[in-house]
């Protein structure tokens, strides 16, 4: 065992965290709540998916009315579907589910078929049946299909279906295939994945991915019926080490074991159908070796059989309640923010008079010390409901001059010769560079080289990051603002790539000032807002001064702290800001990032890469000056 768990630790390592070359999707930190898909008995009419929601892993109740989600008859060959395992893709945002295709009533050897379905929001599924006896050779003593489940596999980077097949008398032995790219098919010859020692029966394979090791619980048959446990640290080795003993909490027979982990927690729940009885068992554990049953703290308004769990976001928790209804005794989360799922910072918001839409360009976060190399975007209607527009701009790919470090971009949207024309400034390698688009959205096409490679005449410290554009509607001319350790501005010239180096000035407010200018103009005054402190410190926060022109002087207002954490709502690390006016009103929010919640307080300097995107409402005095900004969880 030293020597597996020597591998597990390096394949954990140096393995890919993702299948796709882009994150996308929620992290763990966004999940509210589970899905339970399951179906419900041995009835041509109960061999259908079935959905229930929880918000806590414990307590479920059935959406739909405990009535299926999908139609059996469409996605199947037999007419009925059972033993659902889902499964949340590696890029964050697609979904697999791979059911049994069978109805009992024709006999447990009747099925020769699975189905795999494919969804990117939970609620619309395509699907395709797999017949193995008609798409394989030498398949004609082929009995049955059992229970397939799928998993991602880190060195083979494919998703891996696996299963449990019984050819004439053998035994029942649990197989393996990838499926294609689209998920759609099966691709190559089924291969033995598992079979244990004794040459038993084996089935209701159910993986779990744990420290660098690959866990499978799996159901013996035929000799002491029960789940057990083998381990691996590479799926298609062939090479598993089975361990002693059952894993049940039970006597009584069970099937169906599924095994999934209670949100930002390093608990696991191992819950299995004790067929037999009519009920399931949950049981909980930290090691996946013992196990504790926690039945009392189980409760079900419904009777699932062979199912699985995955956790969901609140935004995919409404999108299931507003199709299927929202259960009583469920109430979601009424969080306002983060606004953004997943990982992001240093936010620059447009309102895009062309589309007439909201628009957040975000750093991409998440990687080790800053490490990202693309930059992403996000449109809204609502403030409310963002969608990922993609990947606009990839260092490595789109730029010549930089690959690394893809930090704080803004934009500003201009017509010029009757179009609408994007630029977009953006850090790269600790400088600061432009791309131009015709949409918001990209593609954008960069410059060539850097605007900004140079340390202003007088400046002997600090980086030449985090740009600010903005257009002074007083003239019509544009300026850029930027600085890490000091603030410099210059004017840009028409074209919008280029600066005129003679009007570069130092405008830095005072000792407060660390990075992230914006500036917004408002009733004949120009606020300039900036961040202090550092990134991955708690109390980085937001201040502000006011100045009668665009390149100053500024005047600091003697209470000017505006944005900063609080404790109570465990929220950390408020800056790097922009403001959002609505169009036409005097209404104006401040867009802005802070630690992760819950653990970001808890991650050291790791917080400062590991950021969410807030918006919350920003006020004025009578007087013009800002009231500090009260932060909503």
């Amino acid at each position: 065992m030293k020597r597996l768990l020597l591998l597990g630790l390096v394949a954990l390592i140096s393995l890919p965290i993702s299948a796709q070359e882009y994150v996308y999707g929620p992290a763990e930190k966004d999940f509210t709540g589970y899905l339970f898909a399951y179906f419900t008995g041995n009835k041509v009419e109960e061999e259908a998916i079935h959905f229930a929601i929880s918000t806590d892993g414990y307590n479920y109740k059935a959406l739909n009315g405990n009535k299926p989600v999908l139609d059996s008859k469409i996605i199947s060959s037999t007419g009925g579907v059972r033993d659902p395992h889902i499964l949340r893709a590696e890029d964050g945002k697609t979904f697999y589910m791979v059911v049994t295709d069978m109805t009992s009533s024709k006999g447990w050897d009747s099925n020769r078929a699975m189905v795999l379905l494919k969804s990117s929001n939970l609620l619309d599924w395509t699907s395709s049946v797999i017949n193995i006896q008609k798409k394989y050779a030498g398949q004609e003593d082929l009995k049955r299909v059992w229970a397939p489940q799928t998993i991602y596999d880190p060195l083979a980077k494919k998703y891996m279906v696996y299963w449990s097949m019984k050819h004439g008398d053998g035994p029942d032995i649990i197989y393996y295939a990838y499926a294609n790219p689209e998920f759609t098919d099966l691709e190559g010859e089924p291969k033995v994945l598992f079979h244990p020692k004794n040459g038993k029966s084996c089935i209701d394979g159910d993986i779990v991915y744990k420290n660098g090791l690959f866990y499978m619980f799996y159901k013996t048959e035929g000799h002491g019926n029960g789940i057990k446990l083998a381990i691996t640290d590479d799926l298609s080795s062939g090479k598993w080490i089975e361990q002693p003993g059952y894993k049940q909490q039970t006597r009584e027979a069970v099937e169906g074991s599924s095994t999934f982990r209670l949100i930002n927690s390093d608990t696991y729940i191992l819950m299995y159908d004790v067929y037999m009885k009519g009920k399931y068992q949950f049981t909980q554990s930290k090691d996946l070796d013992k196990f504790k049953v926690i039945d009392e703290e189980i409760s079900m308004d419904f009777h699932p059989r062979h199912g699985s769990i995955i956790p969901v976001t609140t935004r995919e928790l409404k999108a299931l309640t507003q199709k299927w209804g929202l259960p009583e005794g469920i109430k979601l989360s009424e969080r306002v923010n983060p606004v953004l799922e997943g990982f992001y910072a240093d936010p620059d918001v447009l309102y895009s008079e062309k589309n007439k839409k909201y628009y957040i360009y975000p750093t991409s976060d998440g990687f080790d010390g800053w490490s990202g190399y693309y930059f992403k975007t996000f449109s809204s209607t609502d403030l409310k409901n963002w969608k990922d527009e993609g990947v606009i701009l990839d260092l490595k790919k789109d730029v010549s001059w930089a690959d690394r470090n893809a930090w704080a971009p803004c934009i500003i949207e201009k017509k010029v010769k009757g179009k609408y024309k994007y630029y977009y400034y953006f850090t790269a390698a600790q400088k600061i560079g432009v791309a131009v688009s015709d949409e918001p959205t990209g593609p954008f096409v960069d410059s060539g080289k850097p605007l900004i490679d140079f340390r202003p005449e007088g400046v002997k410290g600090g980086q030449e990051i985090d740009p600010d554009v903005f257009m002074d509607p007083k003239t019509g001319k544009s300026y850029l603002y930027w600085g890490n350790g000091y603030l410099a501005v210059a004017e840009l010239n028409e074209d919008m790539i280029s600066i005129k180096k003679n009007t570069i000035k130092l405008m830095t407010p005072d000792n407060t000032f660390r990075e992230g200018v914006y500036v917004f103009y408002r009733n004949g005054l120009y606020y300039f807002l900036w961040s202090e402190d550092d990134t991955r410190s708690e109390n980085y926060r937001v201040r502000y001064a006011t100045s009668t022109s665009p390149t100053g002087p500024l005047n600091i207002p003697k209470d000017n702290l505006i944005l900063q954490k609080d404790p109570s709502l465990g929220i950390y690390g408020t800056g790097h800001n922009s403001v959002l006016q609505i169009p036409n009103k005097d209404e104006w929010y401040v867009v802005y990032h802070r630690f992760s919640k819950p653990i970001g307080i808890t991650m050291g300097d790791a917080a400062g890469f590991h950021r969410e995107i807030a918006i919350d409402r920003m006020e004025f005095n009578d007087d013009g000056s800002i009231k500090p900004v009260i932060v909503k969880d």
